[in-house]
């Protein structure tokens, strides 16, 4: 099993793969093992179990790791890298977040060094996606807010450079990512109705525009500031 290729996804439900295909019927134990070494790919045995299981004694938190460690299945095993001061994964393993990640700061860089691949339909589906939703442990959560930072900015990103190339439906598509992830960002608002304007629909720029607004004033009492309101002014006229 040396020469296989593990892959691990993280953005969305926790899905495990071997040579592309997926492991299936993993245990509730190595699920919580897979998707924290994923999250948090190397780490003593002591801090793992301690993160892993807060609300028990230290002693307990590592029985709970160790039993972990026995039970886990045969297809799993290659994935993960055991010494007697550690866990991690094993070199090679591909987990979707750090590839997204990756993506994002390219993207984010000043210079624009990003790829083809991060403009892509795959990029912008991998920043729509939340890390492991229904997934409430801490270790899970304080990585979901810096995603959702990373992610927010990288839709935007991916908005304006999509509309520089002309693939306004794309660019449409992360700038509506961006504002579900965040519905009462102006600068995903802004980019949407850029990519309207760009395609020369109007009314639709108007709408959007006006939802928005709406939304602002009725959740936090706000108007739209005049780098917004400025796009649309000459619609109105």
């Amino acid at each position: 099993m040396g020469g296989d290729m593990i892959e691990i996804d993280v953005l969305g439900p926790l899905t495990v793969r071997n040579d592309g295909e997926e492991i299936l019927g993993l245990s509730v134990g190595t699920k919580r093992l897979i998707a924290f070494l994923a999250l948090r790919p190397r780490g003593a045995r002591l801090a793992i179990s301690g993160e892993m299981w807060p609300d028990v004694t230290e002693r307990r938190a590592s029985d709970s790791l160790r039993s972990a460690l026995t039970r886990l299945e045969d297809a799993i095993k290659p994935a993960i890298t055991m010494t007697p001061a550690g866990l991690g994964l094993a070199p090679g393993v591909i987990v979707d977040l750090n590839v997204a990640q990756a993506s994002a700061r390219r993207l984010l860089q000043p210079g624009r060094a990003s790829t083809v691949d991060d403009l892509s339909t795959r990029a912008i589906e991998a920043f729509a996606s939340r890390i492991l939703p229904d997934w409430y442990d801490e270790w899970v959560l304080s990585e979901v807010e810096d995603w959702r930072q990373l992610r927010l900015h990288a839709l935007e990103a991916q908005a304006e450079l999509l509309i520089l190339e002309g693939n306004l439906r794309a660019a449409a598509w992360a700038a509506r990512a961006a504002m579900r992830v965040e519905p009462l960002r102006q600068s995903a608002i802004v980019s949407l109705i850029k990519v309207h304007l760009a395609e020369g629909n109007q009314s639709e720029a108007l709408r959007d525009f006006d939802i928005y607004k709406a939304l602002l004033q009725k959740e936090l009492g706000l108007e739209p500031t005049s780098l917004l309101t400025q796009l649309v002014e000459p619609l109105r006229r």
